[in-house]
Formats: structure tokens, sequence, C-alpha cells
């Protein structure tokens, strides 16, 4: 009766309209959708038209990559002065680390990036890593300190640029996400004191601001040491980083231990499971699983929060970088030298943040509705 009704054959396949489907179909719905969307997308392409062409003409095609002096980035007409970070990468990069030996904190650099990089693939996720990390901690404080097979020894008050940035922020992470952890089961504990000292920790560390902590972990907590005892200036600095994070971590594990069902407790003490037992295998691989994003965001904060180490006379990158401006042949840069190191710092924070949003696609797959 169909093929009657079409003239003895079959109705031809309809697709549907161009404009709904494609390239044009999302832009109609996405950009055109409605008035108030087609006003926004027109200010948006004229902000843009306005804005990026000048930026990539000073940026790229009238700048300056290679110079001995500042001369030719002063010269009318000339763009953005790259020769001054060409010129002055090392600086930037590693600070008054001495010139000969800097291949040691790039190679110190490079196997702690990788020990993340490996980290970060759950086919190492095993009783091996810790050792492995154990082992590459102490490479990399031979590598930066010297004094042994035949490396001159470098104090840290040397240490700067990247370096001494990826070290205090990846050593930090590495301590205070456990503290952090213990701290996040002490305050939910059902001991009383363990309970109370957990909360008087967390309320305590976050009530004040970093800088205050490292300003006392350098400063202050010297004065109490007895007599002839010398503790570190970067070994404070590291610890009031690691027990300030901590604080920040044990209150995002505890959000996510609250939001685990009540069942899931009954369930693992029905199976007769010990304490950690429970949290091991059942409670905190879940808690964990929902706080990926602001995990990440806090490890994120921590890399750009070592900034905060020249008020006890480190100097990071950031302020590794601004050292170079002291050079009076250099000076007047101050755009370039703030753009390239705005750039190496969303490359690391850019990177945290899609590999937490590949990780947690990995980990929601199985629960996702």
């Amino acid at each position: 009766m169909a093929e009657i009704a079409h003239g003895g054959g079959a109705a031809p396949a309809m697709r549907p309209p161009v404009i709904e489907i494609g390239v044009l179909g999302w832009v109609r719905k996405n950009l055109f959708g409605s008035v108030g969307s087609t006003l926004l997308t027109l200010i948006a392409v004229y902000f843009l038209a306005t804005t990026i062409p000048p930026f990539l003409d000073w940026a790229i095609f009238r700048a300056v990559w290679s110079a001995d002096t500042s001369a030719p980035c002063k010269v009318e007409g000339a763009g953005a002065c790259w020769a001054f970070i060409a010129d002055k990468h090392r600086l930037i990069f590693f600070g008054t680390y001495p010139y000969a030996e800097q291949w040691r904190p790039l190679l110190a650099t490079a196997l702690l990036l990788a020990m993340v990089v490996a980290s970060c693939d759950r086919r190492f996720w095993n009783r091996w890593l810790a050792l492995w990390w154990v082992l590459g901690l102490v490479v990399c404080s031979v590598l930066m300190w010297g004094g042994v097979l035949g490396l001159t020894y470098v104090s840290n008050l040397d240490w700067g640029g990247l370096p001494l940035t990826i070290i205090m922020a990846v050593v930090g992470s590495v301590f205070a996400f456990p503290l952090g952890l213990a701290l996040a089961l002490g305050r939910r504990s059902h001991m009383p004191i363990i309970r109370w000292l957990s909360v008087a920790y967390i309320e305590l560390i976050r009530g004040v601001p970093l800088i205050t902590v490292l300003i006392t972990a350098s400063v202050i907590f010297p004065l109490f040491l007895p007599a002839g005892v010398n503790i570190d200036k970067l070994l404070r600095a590291q610890v009031g980083l690691i027990l300030f994070e901590a604080a920040y971590i044990a209150e995002i594990v505890r959000g996510g231990l609250q939001a685990v069902p009540r069942g899931q407790h009954e369930a693992a003490e029905a199976l007769g499971l010990s304490f950690l037992q429970k949290q091991r295998k059942i409670i905190l691989p879940q808690a964990l699983r929902m706080v990926i994003p602001p995990l990440v965001g806090n490890f994120i904060g921590l890399f750009k929060s070592t900034t905060l180490v020249v008020v006890i006379g480190l100097f990071d990158l950031l302020n590794s970088a601004k050292a170079a401006l002291t050079d009076l042949n250099w000076r007047g840069f101050s755009i370039e030298l703030y753009l390239f190191t705005a750039a190496v710092y969303f490359v690391f924070c850019y990177s945290m943040s899609k590999y937490s949003q590949s990780l947690e696609r990995d980990l929601n797959r199985g629960t996702r509705r």
C-alpha cells in the first residue's frame, strides 16, 4: 500500500535541512539562537577583530627575536622584544644557580616531571610507586645540592627559577596529600581527642595567610631552637607550605567523605573489614573520585603560591624573571617578560586541569547516568 501511495516506489530518504546540522547548525544554535545571543556574538567578533590582529602584529610580525643589546627593540615601529627573553632565559629559568652547573637543575626538573607524568598513568598505581618516588627525590637532591660523586656543592640559597617552583610544588603536594587525608579522617573520628586536635589544626592553619606561615617558619621558628641548632631555610619553607596545604586538602577530602552514602559504611562493616581496610578499599576511592576537581584546583593554587617564598629570600620562576629586569640594558620590557612567564604558568596549570578532566571521566565511567 505504501508503494501504491507513492506511485509504486519507496519514498526517498529525506535529510534534515543543512542549516540544522553540521557546522552551520552548530553556529545557528549556539551563536545566533536568539536576539541576545546574536548581539553577544557580534560584540565578541568585533572585540576579537580589533584586538587579535594588532596583538599578532606586535608579538610576531614586528617582533625582535634576536639581538645582543636592546637597541634594535627601541627602533620606532619595532614590536615585542623577545630578544630580551632569549638573552636572559638562563636567569629566568635557573635563577642564580652557577652557570656551568645549570645542567643539574635541568636534569632534576626533567626527572621530577617524568615521575609526575608516570604517576598520572593508572598502570603505575601500585606499591612500587612510593619506592620510585623516594629514589627519585634522593637523586634530585643529589643533583641540586651536589657535594658527592664529584659534583660541586651548591647551597639552596642559590636555587631559583623554574626548578625551585617545581620542587616546592611537587614535594609540597606529595607530602601534603597523605597528611591531609589523615586530618580529614581524624576530623570525622569518633575519638574526641583525635577529632579535637584535627579540628584545631585545620581551623588554625586555615585562619592565617600563607605568607604568615612562611614568615613564621623562616624567622620566628629558629628563635625556639636550641643554641647551635639550625634548620635549612628551604626546608623550613617547604614544611610550612606542606602544613598549610594539608589543612585545605583535609577539608576537600572531608567533603568527599561526607558525600559517601552511609550504606557503604554499613556494607563494609557487615563484611567484617577493619577501619583501614574499609577506608582503603571502599570509602576513600569513592570520596576521592568525587573531589578530583577541587583537589586539582588546590594543587594548581599550590603551584602558583610558590611565588610567596620571595618574602624569605627565595626566588621562584616569577621572581627570577623580575630579577632579569634589573639589567639596565634591558629595562622597559616588562610586558614581554610577564607574558612569557604567564605562558609558562599557563602550560603547567592547563596540563593539570586537562589531566583532572580525563581522570574524572575515566573513574566516573561506570557510575555515569
